[in-house]
């Protein structure tokens, strides 16, 4: 008999800052895969941006506030249990547990350059790859490289009711 996996999302990122897009996606991949829980796996830096000016801290508690009551949201730093920066790094740290399956979120945007992931195709190998549509995305994160490589092969686009808004947008303000 097979015992039945308990399913988690990851939403990695910088968080820089956190937003109700993030809440909104979380929630969305929450009921449609009926997931036990979601973590937000903050990074100190994004390796294809520039390092943040607010702090880790700042970021981890910002991204607590956003929360709120959402208790099956856990902000993790794993950086330096796992000494890496790397996705693929978190997902083999987190298969170690034989118990679970991942949900690997993402926003359209990142889609479009995850070909350039530090092995990228063996992310999709060791878990769901969950894409949730962005407003002014859809249309290039559909031609990306990945999607075309990977599409329907672990890899699901989400169409719902976007948040637009974006940590670049909030970080201008």
């Amino acid at each position: 008999m097979r015992l039945k996996k308990i399913k988690i999302g990851i939403l990695g990122g910088s968080f820089d800052p956190a937003h109700r897009g993030h809440l909104a996606i979380s929630k969305e991949a929450l009921k449609r895969y009926k997931l036990k829980k979601v973590i937000w796996a903050i990074t100190k830096k994004n390796p294809f941006k520039k390092l943040s000016n607010v702090s880790l801290l700042v970021r981890v508690k910002h991204c607590k506030k956003i929360i709120g009551k959402n208790n099956f949201i856990k902000v993790k730093f794993y950086e330096k249990k796992i000494k890496s920066n790397k996705t693929i790094n978190l997902i083999n740290y987190l298969n170690r547990n034989k118990k679970i399956e991942i949900f690997f979120l993402m926003g359209a945007d990142n889609l479009i350059s995850f070909h350039k992931w530090h092995k990228w195709e063996t992310i999709s190998e060791k878990c769901q790859i969950i894409v949730f549509d962005r407003h002014g995305y859809k249309k290039k994160s559909l031609n990306s490289t990945t999607f075309k490589r990977l599409n329907n092969k672990n890899l699901k686009f989400i169409e719902f009711n976007k948040v637009n808004i974006s940590s670049s947008q909030l970080r201008k303000i």
